[in-house]
This record gives C-alpha cells, sequence and structure tokens, in this order.
C-alpha cells in the first residue's frame, strides 16, 4: 500500500475514534518532579552595578523607582530594587498593575542563587521557583546577583499544574482552572488564548493522533512552538517548547490525572 494510502487510512480511523476519545482527551497534571533539559538552556547573565541592573538588552535604573520598558502585551513599566546586599526585587507592571515580580537571592557562600517569579496576571497568584549555580563570578565591585548562572532546578506552585486537552479531527482546545483557555481548528488559522494579558495567537497542527503541535504568535512574530506528544501507554505526554528568539528548549511530562 502506498505511503499516502496509509496515512489516509490512519486519518481515517483517527477520525472515527476522535467522535468517542482522542488519547489528549482528559485533565493532565505536569510533573513538578521531573526538571527535564535545564543543563542545556542558555545561561542567565545579570549585572548590577553603578546603579543600573542589566539583563540582555534590558537596563533598568536599580532606585526602586517605575520606568518606562519596552512594553508588551504584560507590562509597560519596569523597577529594580536592592534589597540588601544579597537580593534583588524586580517588579513588572501594566496600567500601574503589578503583572510580575521577581526576587532573585544569592546564597551566603555566593554560589547559588534563586529566583522567585510570582504571576499575579492569573485569577490566582502563581509562583515559579528557578535554583542556578554560579558559572561567573560578579565583576569586582557589583552586586552579588551579578555574573553568569546554570539553572538546575525548576518549580511551580500546584495552582499552575493542572490543564484539561480535548482533540478531535477537527481541532485541538486546552483549558485551565486559572481561566486560560484555548479553542483552535486544525486549518493553520490563528486563535486567540483566552483570558492572557500578551493576547497570544496560537496556530495549531495534527502531525499525528498522538502528536500536536502548538505554534504561539505575539505582535505577529513566532515565540514559541510547543510540541505535545501522547506516550504509547496514554498515560503520559512529553512536551517540548522551543523558545524562537534565542533557540533554548524546554522540556517537561504531564500525567493523565482523569479522563
Amino acid at each position: 500500500m502506498k505511503a499516502t494510502s496509509l496515512l489516509l487510512l490512519a486519518l481515517c480511523l483517527f477520525s472515527s475514534n476522535a467522535r468517542s476519545q482522542s488519547p489528549f482527551d482528559g485533565t493532565w497534571v505536569i510533573d513538578t518532579g521531573k526538571n527535564e533539559n535545564l543543563a542545556s538552556e542558555k545561561p542567565r547573565v545579570l549585572s548590577v552595578a553603578d546603579g543600573v541592573f542589566r539583563e540582555g538588552d534590558r537596563q533598568i535604573k536599580a532606585d526602586g523607582s517605575d520606568q518606562k520598558v519596552p512594553p508588551t502585551g504584560y507590562w509597560d513599566t519596569g523597577s529594580v530594587r536592592i534589597v540588601d546586599d544579597r537580593t534583588v526585587e524586580i517588579i513588572f507592571k501594566k496600567a500601574g498593575k503589578p503583572m510580575f515580580t521577581e526576587t532573585d537571592t544569592v546564597s551566603a557562600d555566593g554560589n547559588a542563587l534563586t529566583k522567585i517569579m510570582k504571576d499575579t496576571t492569573e485569577a490566582e497568584a502563581v509562583t515559579f521557583e528557578s535554583d542556578f549555580r554560579r558559572i561567573a563570578p560578579a565583576p569586582a565591585g557589583a552586586h552579588a546577583v551579578s555574573g553568569s548562572w546554570q539553572v538546575f532546578k525548576e518549580s511551580r506552585s500546584e495552582n499552575s499544574t493542572i490543564i484539561k486537552y480535548k482533540c478531535t479531527s477537527q481541532g485541538f482546545s486546552a483549558e485551565t482552572p486559572l481561566g486560560e483557555k484555548l479553542d483552535a481548528k486544525f486549518d493553520s488559522k490563528l486563535y486567540e488564548m483566552e483570558d492572557d494579558p500578551g493576547h497570544t495567537m496560537v496556530s495549531v497542527k495534527l502531525i499525528n493522533p498522538r502528536t500536536v503541535e502548538q505554534t504561539n504568535v505575539r505582535d505577529g512574530k513566532v515565540v514559541f512552538v510547543v510540541t505535545l506528544d501522547v506516550m504509547p501507554d496514554g498515560k503520559s505526554i512529553h512536551a517540548t517548547s522551543k523558545n524562537k528568539e534565542d533557540g533554548s528548549v524546554k522540556a517537561w511530562t504531564l500525567h493523565k490525572q482523569s479522563q
């Protein structure tokens, strides 16, 4: 049988089965105990010196005041406050409302950095924690958070770990208890993620009955490509997200909670 005929047969079989159930259908929980592929992430390079916070192309005076930053759907101002000689607090706001609050704290020996991010854009606040190892020292005279850091562990609050998927031969939907929702068709068109301050637009592609590719677009630019693969036993999903801006890849696992 020709390859094209096999593909059509597989799609036809999936179409009939989709009326009942797809392997994606159900509630899934992110496994926060696994930290996959973190070693391949690019180091985080920070500098707090001469009264200025720098990370990548971002520069903000470290005086605690709200300052205009290149606007996104999530923020339009940023502030940096030096809490003490080992801690820096960063707050991003939109129209005066705090959206993300980040606290970076260096260990007493200077070799570890803990980043705690509080996301208040959701119906409930969500907290993310990242642990880093120092891989390059802080320049002389700079604040302790300065230098290069490699992430080795990440975790998140439980309220951000649950997601419900539904897949048919026509489209794909995702919904979280916090209010975010996506309902998109497999037609190459962009659909808006509901309850997302960044107004992320998403297109979905059915690679095969167990694999869906999701392309996230903001301001007309592709920012992430997410691939979801249901494992053969149907009890877990292997997910990867490629950042199209810097090429970094994140990976995580979801376990099926219920149908």
